[in-house]
Order: C-alpha cells, then sequence, then structure tokens
C-alpha cells in the first residue's frame, strides 16, 4: 500500500503504470490507493499561497450568515483597492455566470466601473440581459456614464442591455410615480423581478472624490435629512442605518429604481466594495442582509471580523 501511494503521489505514475509494474490489476491498485487515504497513510494537505486568505473569509461568511466572501490583497490606498477589487469582482464574474442570468447593475460607482474595466470580453454568452434598476445620478454625463457601463457588462457578457432612462432621484414623489408609468420605464421596470444576480456598489454618506467630482452623489441637505434617521450607507439608493434596518423617509419615494422588496428577493446579491470610508456601510449591508457575496479588501476584512468577534 505504501509503496504504490509513493508511486502514485511522489513519483507521479499512472494507475496503469504502477499496475504494470508492480504485476497487479489496475483495479487492484485504485482500491489500495483509496485505502491507504482511510487509514491515514496519504493526507491531504492544502497549502495556502501568500494573498488568500480562506479562513478568515469563512469567519467572516459564517459570522454574517453570507453565501461567499472575497478578500482580496492589496496596498491600503484607495487606487490600489479600487483596482484590486474590479479584478477580483471581474474574476468572479466571468467563473459564476451561467450564460442565463438576468444581471441587476445599480448605479455608476469606482468599484462598478473598474470591475467592467477588469472585464475581458467572454468566449461564451455568459448572461441573458443586464438592466439598470436604478435611474442616473447627478450631472448629465454622470447620468450618461450608467448608462455606458450597463453597455459594457453587456458586451462583456454576450447580454443584452435594458436601460433606465431616467434620473435616479426626482424632486418629488408625484413626479416619481409619473415616470415610472411611462411604457419605458415600466418595460425596465418589468425586468426586475426576472433578475438572478445583482452587482452593486455599496454607498456611504460621504461619497467618493470620483463621485463627488462627477455629481454623482446627494445634496448635503439629503445627506443632513438621511443622517438625522441613522443612515450609514445606502444600495441603489435604498439608505439602511448600522444595524441594517431600513431607513424610511421622504426621500425613498423619490428614487426611480429597484424596490427593496425585489431586491433582496433576487437570489444572489454580489457587494463589491472597500476601502476606509466605506467600513460602516459595509458592515450594515451585511448584517441588514442586503448582499449575500462581499468582494471587498482585506483590511475592511479583518475589521469585519474583531466586530463580531
Amino acid at each position: 500500500m505504501v509503496q504504490i501511494a509513493r508511486l502514485y503521489h511522489e513519483q507521479g505514475m499512472s494507475q496503469p503504470a504502477i499496475a504494470q509494474r508492480l504485476h497487479i490489476s489496475q483495479s487492484r491498485v485504485s482500491r489500495l490507493l483509496r485505502a491507504a487515504v482511510e487509514q491515514g497513510i496519504v493526507r491531504t494537505v492544502v497549502a495556502t499561497p501568500d494573498g488568500v486568505y480562506p479562513e478568515l473569509e469563512e469567519t467572516i461568511r459564517a459570522a454574517y450568515g453570507l453565501t461567499s466572501v472575497l478578500l482580496v490583497d492589496c496596498a491600503d490606498n484607495e487606487r490600489s483597492i479600487y483596482s484590486a477589487l474590479g479584478g477580483a469582482a471581474a474574476a468572479y464574474l466571468e467563473t459564476s455566470l451561467t450564460g442565463k442570468d438576468i444581471i441587476g447593475l445599480s448605479s455608476w460607482s469606482s468599484t462598478l466601473l473598474s470591475s467592467v474595466e477588469s472585464m475581458m470580453p467572454l468566449k461564451k454568452k455568459r448572461a441573458d440581459k443586464v438592466v439598470q434598476i436604478l435611474g442616473g445620478l447627478g450631472e448629465s454625463e454622470a447620468q450618461l456614464q450608467s448608462s455606458r457601463l450597463t453597455e459594457q457588462l453587456a458586451l462583456m457578457t454576450g447580454a443584452k442591455a435594458v436601460y433606465m432612462p431616467t434620473p435616479g432621484l426626482v424632486s418629488s414623489r408625484d413626479l416619481q410615480r409619473g415616470l415610472m408609468q411611462d411604457p419605458v420605464v415600466a418595460e425596465t421596470a418589468s425586468e426586475w423581478q426576472r433578475l438572478t444576480v445583482l452587482l452593486t456598489g455599496i454607498g456611504s454618506l460621504d461619497p467618493s472624490p470620483l463621485l463627488a467630482r462627477s455629481g454623482n452623489s446627494l445634496g448635503q441637505a439629503d445627506i443632513d435629512l438621511l443622517k438625522a434617521h441613522g443612515a450609514v450607507g445606502d444600495i441603489a439608493m435604498r439608505f439602511f442605518a448600522e444595524d441594517g434596518r431600513l431607513i424610511e423617509s421622504d426621500l425613498y419615494d423619490r428614487v426611480l429604481g429597484i424596490g427593496v422588496k425585489e431586491m433582496l428577493s433576487i437570489p444572489r446579491r454580489v457587494g463589491v466594495a472597500g476601502g476606509r470610508g466605506k467600513f460602516e456601510a459595509i458592515r450594515a449591508a451585511v448584517r441588514g442582509g442586503w448582499i449575500d457575496v462581499l468582494v471587498t479588501d482585506i483590511f475592511t476584512g479583518r475589521r469585519l471580523a474583531l466586530a463580531e468577534g
């Protein structure tokens, strides 16, 4: 048994070659190899390479009830974090999309922009549709970026792009209701009930420099109101408190985008976010079950583990 195990595992000989050398049947070689494992003669050891953190990922996954956690190794600065998150999210999508998925995409964000830019065009169709779940935010150029991001992800995955041709936030509930009844908008909204994957950033109340420069963020009056209600972050303009509780305010009814019930019914919800300024928002999002797959940096991962330790 030991001799066969060494020939197979240490010298890399095939089972037929071992059988021929030892003048025994291949089936006996196979049986003895299984017995070597059962009796502890052969033990499997997984050697984790540098920059990979499976134990910490499992700790975070279990602590917050997530389906999967991906931690990326990077330098502790904004540019490195965004780049690493983008590459990790792109790799995750490239390997996990089924070809029939309908992807819901939230508004333009630094991490989503990096994710789509990191993707290579896939040889096979990996998604059916990419659907905007929120209208554009901020200045006109920033609103166009949301559509371009949807278009680019659809191109990379071989999917059809479905756009939300409206602002993401309007001045009144009546205006929101009127726009949602538009036939083109209603057609897009009907796709939200069929989404199988959500790809989203996780917003904090203090926008990143990129979003602030583009105007893709809330005005100070709305930010002050949300802070007064205890909000720490959002997904697709649905704001939540530090415990993950939904914040209901006047702002909720002015958003042209997917509702919370529809969002939480999406089978796989992938949140891509990191950096020091996003920790409170990320922790709230996983506490509240807003996402079930988290892609974040190693520094945020360690803080998440300590927070629930």
